[in-house]
């Protein structure tokens, strides 16, 4: 049995701010082995997730917590063990819930992928 991983230190807490909070569940078969997320257009990505602690494939999950004040459109950048690695632009995390498998089998021809609206 597998008990789901829970992060919450994306971002510092300041006073007074909303905080977002994203559930990443790695539903490809390859583990994640880099989870970053960025203000979309900015490319200052923020780790989450590192070599050292993958989340493992097949149904592995992990909560975020991120900083509202960025808003809920975010660039995500995952990597997997595998070696496939990808660049979402425009992921709305207020809205969905991040799954990797639909984007772990988009990574074989694409490494940047528009999320859908």
């Amino acid at each position: 049995m597998r008990i789901p991983m829970l992060l919450l230190a994306a971002v510092p807490a300041t006073a007074g701010a909303q905080t977002y909070y994203l559930d990443v569940h790695n539903t490809a078969p390859s583990s994640l082995v880099a989870f970053a997320v960025a203000p979309v257009g900015t490319q200052t990505f923020h780790e989450i997730v590192s070599a050292e602690f993958p989340v493992h494939g097949g149904g592995d999950t992990f909560t975020i917590g991120l900083d509202a004040g960025d808003g809920c459109v975010r660039d995500v950048h995952a990597k997997f063990l595998d070696g496939r690695e990808l660049e979402l632009i425009g992921f709305n995390i207020c809205k969905y819930r991040f799954e990797t498998g639909p984007y772990w089998r988009a990574a074989r021809t694409a490494t940047r992928i528009a999320a859908q609206p």
